[in-house]
């Protein structure tokens, strides 16, 4: 199955809100099994805040559909989205 990285980029004075939103981002995270099957994820360290996910699926549409659900998206947070197929050389998914 193609294998997408999906790039958040997070609205830059939306801490608060994210802190406030972030259990059920992670909550709805957890729910990714299938169709689209998250593989990893994690915010970026520095700036600009942000993250990226790791995930499996069929097409660019169905990440799509399915990251419009993120609670972060519904909430308005995240200010920049994509989504890229990624071939991984090496690794857990090669």
């Amino acid at each position: 199955m193609p294998v997408f990285a999906v790039l958040y980029d997070y609205l830059t004075d939306s801490v608060p809100a994210r802190d406030e939103h972030r259990p059920a981002h992670r909550q709805f995270l957890g729910t990714l099994t299938g169709p689209v099957n998250l593989l990893a994820s994690g915010p970026y360290v520095d700036e600009p805040a942000g993250a990226l996910l790791i995930v499996e699926a069929t097409s660019v549409a169905e990440v799509e559909t399915a990251m419009d659900a993120d609670p972060f998206a519904v909430q308005g947070l995240i200010s920049g989205r994509a989504v890229r197929e990624w071939t991984q050389v090496k690794g857990p998914w090669a």
